[in-house]
């Protein structure tokens, strides 16, 4: 049940755009169109999915203080978490390598409407965000954090998809002012969304 607790407040209540704010460069960027925001958002849920177990992995098994105890008792002063940072960021960007070959195998038409984006999932701090949220909130098991992660993923999914939604139709049935046009709008739109979304904050889950 805490597991599901945690799936769902990743979702709304903790949802990387509109209560962190985090990855709004791709999510400005690519969210002109249903199809390619939906494909970005897949793989970015994907990342986290995929990088938040073996992030946990790394911290309680290797960096933080006394993780090496399981070599035996000389080793259980031994404090790597300095390298936590770095070692975050090369299982994400490993994991990018991946997701990218594997939609330009199978994908090659949303391959090329990611374009340079699907390469930047690797600097994208949402899903750096989320192994520094586990990392943080010191999840007990890797079960947790997948669902932490899983949760971030589909909120971040669900807030790039809705926002390209609302841009196309904008765009199609509404004459927006020019000074406006483009980023300016979708900042006014991921405001107010951002808004409804701290309604969630008074749902005790």
């Amino acid at each position: 049940m805490e597991n599901f607790n945690i799936f769902i407040r990743s979702i709304f209540v903790d949802n990387m755009i509109f209560a962190y704010f985090l990855g709004m460069c791709s999510f400005l960027a690519v969210s002109k169109n249903v199809k390619t925001a939906f494909g970005l958002g897949v793989a970015v849920t994907f990342m986290l999915v995929i990088t938040l177990p073996i992030n946990w992995l790394l911290e309680n098994y290797i960096l933080k203080p006394g993780a090496l105890l399981w070599l035996g008792d000389e080793y259980k002063d031994v404090d790597l978490s300095f390298l936590s940072l770095i070692m975050f960021i090369a299982v994400i960007a490993s994991m990018t390598q991946l997701v990218e070959m594997t939609v330009e195998k199978y994908s090659p038409t949303l391959y090329a409407s990611l374009g340079i984006f699907l390469p930047l999932i690797a600097v994208n701090c949402a899903i750096l965000g989320g192994s520094l949220f586990m990392q943080q909130r010191e999840y007990g098991t890797i079960w947790t954090a997948t669902c932490a992660g899983a949760g971030w993923g589909l909120g971040w999914l669900l807030a790039i998809t809705a926002v390209a939604a609302i841009r196309e139709r904008i765009a199609t049935y509404s004459k927006i002012p020019k000074p406006l046009r483009g980023t300016g709008i979708t900042f006014i739109i991921t405001a107010l969304m951002g808004i409804a979304f701290m309604s969630f904050l008074g749902i005790k889950i």
